[in-house]
């Protein structure tokens, strides 16, 4: 009796290997083809512009582009014109010179008066040695500069001597107006009560008025050191020393007289004699 060959083994081995292969064809589709997750349509209720409801939203978020501008309706706005360009400063006038002399009597006599002078006056030599006016008297020279504003301003010469001890006529400031070419000249009456020194300042400022808007400024232009000696005779004033002296011119004459020694001895001998 022939014995028929056992084929379940054959066969289990057949349904292993068909198996296996399919396994190993699924696991490879897998990986080649990604898995599609079901993409949400957007309903009536959603916006389209936002994610469906339950879905993660991403956590980087798209920079959003910078607006442009729009057009305004209205009239057209010419463009800004080119600057201009800035006028160049005017060049500043060229500084006056001029030349200011004190004169003022170093000595005087208690009692008595006289003159301080003060001249502003055009320095076009640039001389500083200029005379007294008066024998005697001290005389002092320098030259100042002074701003030709005379277009634009109304220049003021103020002058004002500070003296203590001493009588000042006029007292306070005193003023002339400064014109271009012209000088200036201020004069003052001292006189000194009593005998002693005596050392003040002559001030000169100058005073711009704008002819345009009126502003007023101030500008110190010289403080000249007067110093003054006053005397007196035996202690006498100048008036009682005129006195004196006018007495003495006459004695000195009368007794000057030709013959006057031998009238007088003539007259006392006659009074001498008896009746």
């Amino acid at each position: 009796m022939t014995r028929r060959p056992n084929l379940v083994p054959f066969l289990a081995a057949l349904v292993l290997m068909t198996v296996s292969l399919a396994c190993l064809l699924g696991a490879g589709s897998s990986e080649i083809q990604p898995t599609l997750a079901p993409v949400a349509v957007p309903t009536q209720e959603e916006s389209p512009g936002e994610p469906p409801i339950g879905q993660p939203t991403s956590a980087v978020e798209e920079p959003t582009p910078p607006a442009q501008p729009t057009a305004v309706d209205g009239p057209d706005i010419p463009p800004p014109e080119p600057a201009q360009p800035t006028p160049p400063a005017p060049v500043p006038a060229i500084p006056e010179r001029r030349r200011l002399t004190l004169e003022f009597p170093p000595v005087i006599r208690a009692g008595d008066a006289d003159l301080i002078r003060l001249t502003l006056e055009l320095d076009a030599q640039g001389n500083l040695t200029p005379t007294a006016q008066i024998e005697g008297n001290q005389v002092i020279g320098e030259v100042v500069e002074i701003p030709n504003l005379y277009e634009t301003h109304h220049v003021t010469a103020e002058a004002r001597l500070d003296l203590a001890g001493v009588e000042v006529i006029p007292p306070g400031t005193i003023s002339s107006p400064l014109l271009p070419g012209q000088s200036v000249t201020f004069y003052w009456s001292i006189s000194p009560r009593e005998a002693g020194s005596f050392r003040g300042t002559l001030w000169l400022h100058l005073l711009f008025v704008d002819k345009a808007s009126g502003e007023e400024s101030r500008r110190a232009v010289s403080a000249q050191t007067v110093e003054i000696e006053s005397t007196n005779l035996f202690g006498f004033s100048g008036n009682s020393a005129r006195t004196l002296g006018v007495i003495g011119s006459v004695v000195g004459t009368v007794t000057g007289i030709p013959f006057l020694q031998d009238i007088l001895k003539f007259f006392w001998k006659r009074r001498r004699k008896p009746a």
